[in-house]
């Protein structure tokens, strides 16, 4: 493959990635974390979790989120694809807006608003990209434009 192929390869396995999770998707997500051989080495940081590592433990977690979340979208923005043999590596900022269970029943609980920058790496495989390693860490400072915007207050 080129390495203009596989950088668009790994964009693609990176988007499905957010897609399966948007859709609730398990059996999405779990067919694009490593399995088998590697299976074992994989890990996973969330916002604000410790590291988990296996196939067992991080496949859990999604599980565990995704019975807790109603609703959940991803904006992905400053996306970077770095392809390096057999490994590549994904940065992008997570625009996530997420809504957990309604108070009252057929209707949507409050949406709210969160950002984070992701580390995704994946591994090349007979079978194509899979997640090697994912990890979320939340924004917390905030933007030099928002900073000039307040001090003007």
């Amino acid at each position: 493959m080129s390495a203009r192929t596989d950088v668009e390869a790994v964009e693609e396995a990176n988007t499905a990635f957010y897609e399966a999770m948007e859709r609730g998707d398990f059996d999405g997500i779990s067919e694009l974390w490593l399995d088998a051989e590697g299976g074992d080495d994989i890990s996973c940081v969330h916002p604000g979790w410790p590291v988990l590592s296996g196939r067992g433990e991080v496949l859990r977690s999604y599980a565990l989120i995704m019975s807790h979340t109603e609703y959940i979208q991803f904006f992905l923005t400053d996306v970077r694809v770095s392809v390096a043999g057999d490994t590549a590596v994904v940065t992008c900022t997570e625009n996530i807006l997420s809504g957990g269970p309604a108070e009252e029943a057929g209707e949507l609980g409050p949406l709210v608003g969160q950002l984070v920058v992701a580390t995704n790496v994946f591994r090349r495989t007979p079978d194509g990209w899979r997640i090697w390693s994912h990890h979320g860490s939340p924004v917390l400072a905030e933007s030099d434009e928002e900073q000039d915007d307040e001090s003007l207050s």
